[in-house]
């Protein structure tokens, strides 16, 4: 059997009526190479009144991965990134050591009805890179490798795959391929990295006769080579890396290989001691805090 689990994702408000489904950390498997968290948000037609803005908010021990199938957003750090997201392009945010960004409509999508759909992934920063400098990488959908392979379209978001690198510098060997296939079409998935995961965005897709039905995400055993099959139009995400380097812990926004490293994050972002998003006045106040 080529699928070693299938995890069932949950959904969850971010505010304003924004719904996400979460499929990682999940209870049997904390991370999928060095992915230790994916949203999936939309498709979803946004109402003139909604207020999806994500106000300022901080992160330490890892990478925000934001990708867009459809709309736009606007990016702000504290490093003075002014960054406008469009679909097809990969942004890359480490937040090392930490950093504070927000997440908004741009103004002209302010008070329209539009649609938006996309994909949010968090890789957890190997140890020796938890405090590095936070750095911000935008990857423009033009540089992006898209290829045809057996007639599928591959889009190499992050590492190398049928040949081709992506741009996108990782922290360790990571893989994250955007594919779309026709009703009828297969792809043969071979050399994949040590841990690696399926997720169908759209249609309906067979990995070796086995249906991976819509909202779950498809944990694969790589020891043997896998055969997609479209049985309608689809799309879906491919995810790996090598495992983590032990076992990480999560707190709200913040992601460590130290409990003692999230309780000196939560009472730095309690007492403002982050640094400031330039231009922003606004910020999402700490939930309550772990249990020492």
């Amino acid at each position: 059997m080529t699928i070693a689990h299938l995890l069932k994702g949950h959904e969850k408000d971010l505010g304003g009526g924004f719904i996400v489904r979460r499929y990682l950390p999940a209870a049997v498997k904390q991370a999928v190479g060095p992915f230790i968290f994916f949203d999936h948000f939309g498709p979803v037609e946004v109402p003139a009144d909604a207020d999806h803005d994500v106000r300022p908010h901080p992160h330490i021990g890892l990478s925000t991965v934001t990708y867009l199938f459809e709309g736009a957003m606007e990016h702000r750090d504290s490093l003075g990134t002014l960054q406008r997201i469009e679909p097809g392009a990969i942004n890359l945010m480490t937040a090392g050591r930490g950093i504070v960004h927000s997440e908004r409509t741009p103004k002209e999508l302010v008070g329209v009805p539009h649609r938006t759909h996309g994909l949010q992934l968090w890789c957890a920063l190997p140890k020796a890179h938890e405090e590095d400098e936070p750095s911000f990488q935008h990857t423009p959908a033009s540089a992006i490798p898209e290829l045809e392979v057996d007639g599928a379209r591959v889009r190499v978001l992050i590492g190398s795959a049928f040949g081709h690198m992506s741009p996108v510098q990782a922290f360790s060997h990571t893989l994250y391929l955007d594919v779309s296939l026709k009703a009828g079409q297969q792809l043969a998935l071979t050399g994949l990295p040590p841990e690696a995961a399926l997720y169908p965005v759209s249609g309906a897709v067979e990995i070796d006769g086995a249906a991976v039905p819509q909202h779950m995400m498809a944990l694969l055993d790589t020891s043997a080579s896998q055969r997609v099959t479209a049985q309608t139009d689809a799309q879906f995400v491919i995810i790996g890396g090598d495992a983590l380097d032990g076992h990480r812990f999560l707190f709200w926004n913040f992601v460590s290989s130290s409990k003692e490293r999230l309780l000196q994050a939560a009472d730095d972002w309690e007492a403002q001691r982050f640094p400031k998003v330039p231009g922003e006045t606004e910020f999402i106040p700490l939930p309550k805090k772990p249990a020492a």
